[in-house]
């Protein structure tokens, strides 16, 4: 079915136009349109419905840690990993046309960028107001034409909504940055670049230290696993499902051999993705 449906052009993300969401879609994959979803199910509907070719979903923040619900979300998704995009959040105080920085008294957006200009907001004296997210609150502040409330978000997001951008890059840490993964219905495993990274899912068979030894194998044969998280299946304490990023392709004779030997050790283990490493990704 899936290979039946004709490209749309098109890239889904969650969020309003202008959400850094849509910023990643703008710099990953220029070439498509995007499209706007309310939520990450609704990104992932998109693609496989063929509304959409590609999604684009965040999993990780520098600060932040990972995107809540994401993990759960992917190998029920029925996607594939193609690709990863890293993208620095820069935020950007955002008012309505001719407004001057000591004319504001308020910020609005999304609690987690409120969190993350403490020095900024408090320098300046401008109250906190929380909004749903960080594009909604650039458009809510368009709507409203009160130049005393502006808002915390990209500067596509300004462009978007026609706001003047009074105060550039006033995040406390600069080097924030989300990492994406952009997912499509079918895998692609022929391509080749100088750093591949393999995605993957598994949970281990109930044997003590099954976990220790199927790490073993990466060790022993040198593959480098870059993440290893942890996160309880459908709220139950003695099901737990693990997600991993490792160095390499699964053709490789040292990943092939590693993998083989974590799935002797595993009671069920799935590849979501393999993709060539964002450049990026050496400076995060």
């Amino acid at each position: 079915m899936a290979a039946a449906l004709k490209p749309t052009g098109r890239i889904a993300f969650q969020g309003e136009p202008g959400a850094y969401s849509h910023q990643a879609c703008h710099e990953a994959r220029p070439d498509l349109e995007a499209l706007p979803c309310r939520t990450f199910e609704d990104v992932i509907e998109a693609v496989r419905k063929g509304e959409a070719d590609l999604a684009m979903l965040p999993v990780e923040n520098s600060t932040y840690g990972r995107v809540a619900d994401i993990h759960h979300l992917l190998p029920e998704s029925g996607l594939h990993i193609i690709n990863e995009a890293f993208v620095r959040v820069h935020i950007n105080l955002l008012a309505v046309k001719g407004t001057r920085l000591d004319e504001v008294k308020s910020a609005m957006s999304h609690t987690v960028l409120l969190g993350q200009c403490r020095g900024f907001l408090q320098q300046h004296g401008l109250h906190r107001i929380v909004g749903a997210d960080t594009a909604g609150s650039a458009k809510i502040v368009a709507e409203k034409g009160d130049k005393a409330t502006a808002a915390l978000a990209s500067e596509l997001a300004g462009e978007i909504y026609g706001l003047d951008c009074l105060a550039r890059h006033i995040e406390d840490k600069q080097d924030n940055t989300t990492r994406f993964l952009v997912m499509a219905r079918q895998p692609d495993l022929t391509r080749r670049a100088e750093k591949m990274m393999t995605t993957f899912v598994f949970r281990v068979r109930n044997i003590p230290a099954a976990l220790y030894k199927a790490m073993g194998g990466f060790a022993t044969n040198g593959v480098n696993m870059t993440k290893l998280e942890s996160y309880m299946v459908e709220g139950n304490f003695t099901a737990t499902q693990f997600y991993a990023d490792i160095e390499g392709h699964p053709d490789d004779a040292n990943v092939k051999l590693a993998l083989d030997e974590l799935a002797y050790f595993t009671s069920h283990l799935e590849i979501l993705g393999v993709y060539p490493a964002d450049p990026l990704r050496e400076q995060v």
